[in-house]
């Protein structure tokens, strides 16, 4: 299991994707002239990257799964609101039978189109099994799933090497949760791999009727579809990377739902637009700074040390955020099992304890990197950090550089530039469990992402351990001491699990998020 390259993968891509400002919003026309004839009820939205997979066992981004949610049907869901929690949705009955067995009975007539008839346990065995089959990073998700064992045409089992927990917060309600028909992906792609943007059946209420890649996905009603029915009868989609661009397109009338900057926030919340709900929700990332342990400038503890005291994390997050991002005390966030109450170094550091380590490492005047990519708040995080970091006689010159390399600077695969890398403001999204935010750290991912380099034995065993405990507060136990693993190591300096602020305009829509945000598409009403 920990040998794929991690679930960070999408989050990568979710920072990487175009490299347009806003698809057609960036040529200057209404979308309205250029798109399409609002007829009927139409939900219109921005989202923050082009679509890269509409495959959910080979999903690249979030914003690919939000997507995908309208087009299949899975085991379960994530419940719109304010609390996390989970409904059933592909399933009619879904129990844990021991440790390692998940039964389910999927609900009958789920229709898949194009002919391709019922959905079954079957096609339940092939989804989860292929992901395994390929080795694509989302096994990730699947965790130590083994197999699929098909008790009748509506009933499998779900077989585990160990046992899983995170699987009812990540596995089933996620992406990778989402049944395919293995006739027609078996049909359309002969080794049943991934069939990218090219979906040949759709199972769930809304079919993909139109994509043009960096301009917008058309989705329109499934006549097949004998669920619930939408609020919708279509949902136009568009990519628009920069924030800014997705404020000015939800000031103009183009979208009626966007993500606003966090440093928007407040304006927003002072000024709004006209009939406009704006809300901020406390996000799913972890936003920190890395420092890779094996750069010759880096190796001694007590440097770290002295970069992580010298750091004063609710200023940055002043300059960054308007003050509107909290302080993260570790990569887990508010409101999941593990997180903790505060780190261990405070958050305005000190500077005289700063200064006591550098004297210990017996280093002056010493020069470091500081690479972030070049979207968003990252280049204004590093400007802070350096300047904090000036004064305890560190110089440091920031590299802010393009979302497509720096998402390869620590990786080995992509070379020798890993050896290089020094200080990095990172960014990597989540989901609401713990082993969602922790395993990207253990020792098999160091030069995939790992790019701290940090080897633990004991956070390995804990990362093991904690998947396969019930009981949330003796798992909670396991996760703040992998927490406090990390932070003594020296080589991270929590700054923040971020907020998602956004925007819908109240006369047209009625919205439906997780409590991080996220939309639901399916669960957005007419006003």
């Amino acid at each position: 299991m920990k040998e794929v390259i991690q679930k960070i993968d999408r989050r990568t891509l979710l920072k990487g994707g175009a490299a347009l400002g806003g698809g057609i919003i960036a040529s200057g026309m209404p979308l309205s002239q250029v798109i399409w004839a609002a007829e009927g009820k139409v939900l219109k939205v921005a989202a923050q990257a082009e679509l890269g997979s509409l495959d959910p066992g080979f999903y690249t981004s979030s914003y690919d799964v939000d997507v995908i949610n309208c087009l299949y049907s899975k085991l379960t869901r994530f419940k719109p609101g304010s609390e996390w929690g989970w409904d059933l949705e592909a399933a009619e009955k879904i129990e844990q039978v021991d440790p390692t067995h998940i039964r389910f009975r999927l609900k009958k007539g789920i229709k898949f189109t194009g002919g391709y008839g019922e959905m079954t346990a079957k096609d339940v065995k092939f989804s989860f099994e292929r992901i395994i089959k390929h080795k694509y990073w989302t096994t990730a998700d699947l965790g130590p799933l083994d197999h699929v064992e098909i008790e009748d045409d509506h009933t499998g089992v779900i077989v585990y090497k160990t046992p899983f927990v995170p699987a009812w917060y990540i596995t089933f309600p996620y992406s990778v949760g989402h049944i395919v028909s293995e006739e027609a992906v078996m049909k359309a792609i002969k080794d049943g791999g991934n069939f990218g943007m090219k979906p040949p059946a759709f199972s769930g209420p809304y079919v993909l009727a139109e994509w043009k890649q960096n301009q917008y996905a058309l989705l329109t009603r499934n006549p097949e579809w004998s669920g619930p029915k939408p609020g919708f009868d279509e949902i136009r989609i568009v990519p628009i990377v920069d924030i800014k661009t997705a404020e000015r397109a939800y000031q103009a009338g183009d979208v009626d739902f966007a993500t606003i900057g966090p440093d928007s926030l407040a304006t927003f919340k002072s000024n709004p637009p006209p009939d406009t709900k704006v809300e901020g929700y406390s996000s799913l990332h972890f936003v920190w700074l890395g420092m890779n342990m094996d750069n010759p400038k880096l190796k001694d503890i007590n440097v770290r040390k002295a970069i992580q005291w010298a750091i004063n994390v609710p200023q940055t997050l002043t300059a960054a955020y308007a003050g509107q991002a909290n302080v993260a005390t570790g990569p887990i966030p508010p409101g999941i099992v593990g997180h903790r109450e505060k780190a261990l170094v405070p958050p305005e550091g000190d500077l005289a304890k700063a200064k006591e380590f550098l004297e210990k490492a017996g280093v002056s005047d010493l020069q470091l990197t500081l690479d972030c990519d070049n979207i968003g708040i990252a280049s204004t995080i590093a400007q802070t950090i350096q300047a904090q970091l000036s004064q305890i006689g560190i110089t440091v010159q920031v590299n802010a550089q393009d979302p497509g390399s720096f998402w390869t600077i620590g990786q080995e695969s992509a070379g020798d530039r890993w050896k290089d890398l020094q200080l990095y403001i990172q960014n990597y999204s989540g989901l609401p469990d713990p082993y969602y935010c922790t395993t990207s750290f253990v020792k098999a991912q160091v030069g995939i992402w790992n790019w701290e380099r940090f080897r633990s034995d004991r956070y390995d065993e804990l990362n093991d351990k904690a998947m396969t405990i019930e009981d949330p507060n003796e798992r909670a136990k396991l996760y703040y001491e992998m927490q406090d693993l990390m932070e003594e190591s020296g080589a991270y300096r929590f700054l923040t699990n971020d907020v998602t602020p956004v925007v819908y305009r109240t006369t047209k829509i009625q919205a439906g998020t997780r409590p991080d945000g996220v939309p639901l598409y399916l669960d957005f009403k007419p006003a």
